[in-house]
């Protein structure tokens, strides 16, 4: 099975890749989607929906895991990435691939084991878990590919994330 993970942003997209095959991972591609600060909203947008349909086009995942928002202080910033995640999602949607979601505290649990791990300690069980030469970097990369984990670890209880 092939999962994408996913950080959902406008100004970077994380995305991560990985075959689950039994209880093992095998990375396939990770990086992240950029959106330069000055070009317009709509046109970000559309970058995202463009390159989102190419990845998705090219690794044809099984399934599509995304990080949930949660409520940003910067209302300007969150309705932003939210407009974003939107795209993100409707380009998987389009596709007819299931939609699941996980809260940060999901990720923490699910790979380190304690909701209050911090972003460092995610990291490293990332480059463990897919025997990688050193941490993804930006963090919206290595973020991505922890939620493609943490989906891979949930098998038994899909349906309760799955994206309604």
């Amino acid at each position: 099975m092939i999962i994408m993970g996913l950080d959902p942003g406008l100004a970077i997209v994380g995305y991560g890749f990985i075959e689950k095959i039994g209880n093992s991972y095998k990375v396939i591609d990770y990086d992240a989607i950029t959106t330069p600060a000055g070009m317009p909203s709509s046109q970000r947008l559309e970058h995202i929906y463009r390159e989102m349909t190419r990845l998705i086009d090219l690794y044809q995942p099984d399934e599509l895991a995304i990080e949930e928002l949660f409520f940003n202080k910067n209302v300007k910033t969150a309705i932003s990435v939210a407009q974003a995640r939107g795209v993100e999602i409707l380009s998987a949607q389009i596709k007819n691939i299931p939609i699941y979601e996980y809260t940060p505290l999901q990720v923490k649990q699910g790979l380190v084991g304690y909701g209050r791990a911090d972003k460092k300690q995610i990291q490293h069980m990332v480059k463990i878990l897919l025997n990688l030469p050193e941490i993804p970097k930006p963090d919206d990369v290595a973020d991505a590919l922890a939620i493609a984990l943490t989906h891979g670890h949930t098998d038994k209880f899909k349906s309760q994330y799955l994206m309604e």
